[in-house]
């Protein structure tokens, strides 16, 4: 007991101790209120027109695919380095220019062409789509990153800024100030209809793409020599270059990984919006970036689970507004999202809550 401190106080029973701890903040009263307004919100919406509502959850289940496959490549590359590489949209739009060039002027496919053309199109530009953002993304980390690994961390983030700023010019270098657009290749009727909810090829054709990419990432990560290395690097840099793993190689494959998808992304942009420009990967990549926050940055799962979040968040905004007409308040929820979950939560729905200082 200290000199300062009652008897009175120092007898508190244990009961009165664990009543106080446990009592309900201000704040966590008024999040859950929030969260309850919202889901009643959703479910009035869900009663009053199901099909409307459900309608809108695949466009926005579609567009959180596409922000799933960019928030991995921020959390691969974070949970390995401790680093946020803000290059990460640009490497995204320049996949999807590059994805958009080659379906132009090499295949030379548009909406009059065969489906077998089509196809073969679309396979054939998400393999240079990849290849290209994979090289790329690993020449990043080669020039910008790897001599600051070692560098206080202000510095390989102003790196991050600055090799945005340079992907970006060089997009508009090759590509212009214009948009760049490419012919519906994917049909817009229905493929199938359940309960009055009709899925459209193009939004199908998607989720098809995407899932296996994400069914082979989780597989490569967990199962495979080359992901163990990469969660051993990710654990203690040291200790996994003194069990023999070459962190140098596993850094830059990790950053390849990540580029990858980032190109793959582009592709399915494309496909999806069928325009993109020098500049689109910035607003992009900081919703991609939210989404990997909102998930738990590190956490692969996480990054999936936020980008899907917000790609509903977006849908719903959008199609089941009861703002004023043509007030676009969609970016100020999202970011408000994210705001709320690191006052209740600062590492994200699926993050590990670790100790100060560790």
């Amino acid at each position: 007991m200290s000199d300062h401190e009652s008897p009175k106080q120092s007898r508190r029973a244990p009961h009165e101790l664990i009543a106080v701890r446990w009592r309900p903040k201000g704040v966590t009263v008024v999040g859950f209120a929030f969260v309850g307004l919202i889901a009643a919100w959703l479910l009035v919406n869900l009663v009053q027109t199901p099909t409307e509502f459900f309608q809108i959850a695949v466009v926005g289940l579609t567009n959180g695919s596409v922000y799933a496959l960019v928030a991995l490549g921020y959390t691969l590359v974070y949970g390995i380095l401790q680093l946020i590489n803000f290059a990460h949209g640009d490497v995204f739009a320049l996949g999807g220019l590059l994805s958009a060039t080659v379906i132009l002027d090499l295949f030379d496919v548009s909406s009059a062409s065969s489906p077998g053309t089509i196809a073969l199109a679309i396979g054939g530009s998400l393999l240079i789509a990849v290849a290209f953002s994979s090289t790329l993304n690993t020449t990043v980390e080669l020039v910008g990153y790897r001599r600051l690994r070692n560098a206080p961390r202000l510095a390989p983030l102003i790196t991050a800024v600055g090799m945005s700023f340079i992907l970006q010019n060089v997009g508009l270098y090759f590509w212009g100030p214009n948009y760049t657009s490419i012919d519906p290749l994917i049909s817009g009727d229905p493929a199938f209809t359940i309960g009055g909810v009709e899925f459209q090829w193009d939004n199908l054709t998607m989720i098809l793409i995407t899932v296996p990419i994400l069914l082979a990432l989780t597989w490569l990560v967990t199962s495979t020599k080359q992901g163990k290395a990469m969660r051993a690097t990710s654990q203690d840099m040291e200790a996994a270059a003194m069990m023999g793993i070459n962190v140098n190689r596993t850094i830059s494959f990790t950053f390849a990984l990540a580029g990858g998808l980032a190109g793959a992304a582009g592709l399915i942009y494309v496909l999806q919006f069928t325009t993109i420009r020098f500049d689109q990967g910035f607003q992009l990549g900081l919703i991609a970036f939210t989404a990997a926050v909102l998930g738990g940055i590190g956490n692969l799962a996480g990054a999936v689970l936020g980008g899907v979040l917000i790609g509903f968040v977006e849908a719903f905004a959008d199609g089941l507004s009861w703002l004023s007409p043509g007030a676009n308040w969609t970016r100020a929820i999202v970011f408000g999202l994210l705001i709320a979950v690191l006052v209740f939560r600062p590492e994200g729905l699926l993050g590990e809550r670790t100790p100060e200082g560790a």
